[in-house]
């Protein structure tokens, strides 16, 4: 990756994710109430520590799509786990809400992380960010994903999500950082809004 190239993209970074923020505010607003209508005792957005580049932590945001104390359920569920490797994902997860999984399928639990963006954590592509109890798992192949800043998107989220294995995933995310480009960003981007309008191995 060339400077020019590091540096252009933070700052489509910073101006993209402001405008979506602003823009986004009265849809914010709408999943918000659904999502107290829905559950009123939790609470709308929840956050999660994740590992970005270099091993950096940081908390990700998201709209909350699942029942409170979810986190606290991982070790009763981990026999059901539907994704093989270092990344835990369950198809028809016990702890979704009713509203949780419209969000999740159409990728709307995702839009706070525009507030990651403009902080620097994350980026609107790249490899997605794992969880810690998954880098545990990492082998010094896997951890090649690290080098870069986390995604909201990447080549992973277009080309088959959940429905693709963890290795498959980190093949993808390595060619990503090999060839990453303005033109690539783009593509994927694009790529990205045709998901989102139609979802395909999101859960």
């Amino acid at each position: 990756m060339t400077r020019t190239y590091i540096h252009g993209k933070r700052w489509f970074d910073i101006i993209a994710s402001s405008t979506a923020l602003v823009l986004l505010s009265g849809v914010f607003l709408v999943i918000a109430i659904l999502i107290k209508l829905d559950d009123p005792h939790g609470k709308v957005f929840y956050s999660q520590t994740r590992i970005g580049k270099d091993g950096k932590q940081f908390q990700m945001w998201k709209f909350r799509s699942m029942i409170a104390n979810a986190d606290k359920m991982v070790e009763k569920l981990v026999d059901k786990n539907d994704v093989s490797g270092a990344m835990f994902k369950i198809k028809s997860d016990p702890r979704v809400t009713r509203v949780g999984r419209i969000l999740r399928k159409y990728s709307l639990d995702e839009l706070p992380q525009f507030y990651n963006v403009l902080r620097g954590d994350m980026s609107l592509v790249g490899p997605r960010p794992p969880l810690p109890r998954e880098v545990a798992k990492y082998t010094s192949y896997d951890r090649q994903r690290l080098l870069v800043i986390p995604g909201v998107t990447g080549l992973w989220q277009v080309s088959g999500r959940s429905d693709l294995s963890f290795e498959e995933m980190v093949e993808l995310d390595l060619y990503y950082i090999k060839h990453a480009c303005f033109s690539e960003d783009l593509k994927i981007l694009l790529k990205t809004v045709s998901v989102v309008i139609h979802p395909n191995g999101a859960y």
